[in-house]
């Protein structure tokens, strides 16, 4: 099915709570009019024939489906790759929450392509906070413009989630030529984009453990090891010792080459140490907590594709007579059956409140960046529920799109089975979601005893007064809602470690809920007040979501609180 950009709503949203200024206000339409021609023209129509191809490694080289190579190109050149970056490193100076609709646009179009450029992102923010002079020389505006895209090298066969066991080497070496670097060896697996075919050189940041480290993840450094060694003019030279293994069979994003990597089968990478020695991961975290956040957007960006896709089935699909429909000659399509309406309902609702959810965190990440300590603890608590509680709606909200699809969302041909199987990996890769969740309880709600949470649902309790008039209805749900995330909160403070771990899971669930239930009703009001032509839709979608989400959000406290059964329960007896 083709894709359309919906460009109303992403504006909508950013006016109620991406907090632009007015220059980036002024800019906003047409960049974002812009960049929706080009996800639908160009990029929208190679996620079938990237899905059915996907990359392959042939003779030592990965080749991505056809067409793939030639939009990159076209993206680079089009300037899109930098918005946020400054411009005195070759930038456009715009704001994350400008920014952030066009990664929803490029996902939507094709995830198998999008992740290039979803991880260099990343890979830009952790060499411009923790790199050297001498190396933002020589790589910075290289992956700005991305001429030279960034990858992530964490994961390697014994070390999935848990990095301290990786074993990848770092040697010290000098000579003439290179002066001081670093000798690399080991493997790395899973790397996503980890070699391709879109440029002439590919800039990896490795996690690897210096000889004299100490053991666990306080032994970690990391690495900038580029595929082709730079020359004397900058340009790509010889071929560091690197080599793509093979690339991994999986379950979705086919075009995506996730490779496995090997460093150093003919005497060691050349490298270079980004940050201190043996404090690797908390520089990667700069990278890794970018990711998160582009990774929740994947997740509103494939049900936004979902939701597309099975509208337009259900608009055209005749199939039996609906419940309630007046006797007629003329058959209805399936869009008018009052459960399948509910099933679009749902997917637009949650759609539309993951979008408020991830803009408002970008937003909090912006006026973090200006210098607003408070807006800076907003952002940091809510990266890991946009991640997570935004990967795992869109898994449910593709599966929706399947059902609502039936037996044809079962087949191939409709598209409806590829989002459900690209959307599964974002709830595993850059920290599954139950470390997203234990990150939550375990780290943002601890180190400050939930004064930042406090904030945010103070916040909340505030605004229920403005919903007045039609959207009156939405106070009581999301006070209920609001309720039950306090009693679990200061629930969660007080309990034993490992019992709130228990809970982390359905409390991020909850505290997603209410938050993005919130946002998604201030929407609504901002679009009542200025007439906006999506008022009354927004009202539909904000009811819909208050009483088949919200409503149902206190539930969620007895497992909150239930931890005790989880770790009183015997392993073995699973």
């Amino acid at each position: 099915m083709p894709y359309a950009a919906p460009l109303a709503d992403m504006r909508l949203v950013l006016d109620a709570v991406g907090g632009l200024d007015a220059d980036a206000a002024e800019v906003a339409d047409a960049v974002l009019d812009e960049a929706a021609k080009f996800a639908e023209n160009e990029l929208a129509p190679l996620n079938r024939v990237g899905d059915e191809i996907g990359s392959v490694l042939e003779n030592g080289v990965v080749r991505t489906p056809p067409g793939f190579r030639e939009a990159y190109r076209k993206f680079v050149d089009g300037g899109w790759n930098g918005l946020t970056c400054e411009p005195e490193i070759g930038g456009q100076g715009l704001p994350l929450a400008l920014a952030l609709p066009l990664t929803e646009m490029w996902n939507s179009a094709c995830m198998g392509w999008a992740l290039c450029p979803l991880l260099n992102s990343g890979a830009v923010e952790l060499l411009k906070t923790h790199g050297s002079a001498e190396l933002k020389a020589r790589y910075l505006e290289k992956l700005v413009c991305g001429e030279w895209p960034g990858t992530m090298n964490l994961t390697e066969p014994q070390a999935g989630s848990d990095l301290g066991a990786l074993r990848t080497r770092a040697v010290p070496a000098q000579d003439a030529h290179w002066g001081e670097h670093y000798r690399i060896s080991g493997q790395k697996i899973f790397i996503t984009y980890g070699d391709h075919d879109f440029s002439d050189n590919i800039v990896h940041m490795v996690l690897a453990r210096l000889p004299d480290a100490p053991p666990g993840s306080r032994g970690i450094s990391l690495f900038l090891v580029p595929k082709f060694l730079p020359d004397g003019d900058g340009k790509p030279g010889a071929r560091n010792d690197i080599r793509t293994l093979r690339l991994e069979e999986k379950l979705g994003i086919h075009a995506s080459p996730t490779c496995v990597l090997a460093y150093g089968e003919d005497g060691g990478a050349i490298g270079w140490r980004i940050g201190e020695p043996h404090r690797g991961l908390e520089a990667m975290f700069t990278m890794m907590n970018t990711e998160r956040l582009l990774v929740g957007v994947q997740g509103v960006a494939i049900a936004e594709r979902a939701y597309q896709g099975a509208l337009a089935y259900a608009r055209t699909r005749v199939q039996g007579q609906p419940a309630g429909a007046p006797r007629g000659d003329t058959p209805l399509p399936i869009a008018h059956h009052p459960d399948v309406r509910r099933m679009l309902l749902s997917m637009r609702a949650q759609t539309e409140a993951m979008r408020a959810l991830a803009y408002a965190a970008a937003a909090a990440i912006d006026a973090g960046a200006r210098g607003d300590s408070r807006a800076q603890r907003r952002a940091e608590l809510l990266i890991p529920v946009v991640k997570a509680w935004c990967s795992d709606k869109g898994i449910e909200i593709a599966s929706t799109g399947v059902q609502v699809h039936g037996g044809m969302g079962y087949i191939e041909e409709t598209g409806a089975a590829q989002h459900y199987r690209d959307a599964r990996i974002a709830a595993i890769y850059e920290g599954t979601n139950g470390i997203q969740a234990a990150d939550l309880v375990g780290r943002k709600l601890a180190r400050d005893r939930g004064e930042a949470a406090r904030v945010l649902f103070a916040e909340i309790a505030a605004g229920l007064s403005d919903l007045a008039g039609e959207l009156a209805p939405l106070r009581q749900p999301l006070a209920d809602g609001l309720a039950a995330l306090e009693t679990a909160t200061a629930y969660l403070l007080e309990a034993e470690p490992a019992i709130a771990a228990a809970g982390a899971a359905p409390y991020l669930n909850l505290f997603g809920t209410v938050t993005a239930g919130y946002l998604l009703a201030r929407v609504a009001l901002a679009a009542d007040r200025t007439g906006h032509p999506l008022a009354a839709a927004k009202r539909a979608t904000s009811h819909f979501f208050a009483e088949h989400e919200l409503a149902r959000a206190a539930g969620l406290l007895p497992a909150i609180q239930g931890g005790s059964t989880i770790v009183g329960f015997d392993p073995d007896q699973l």
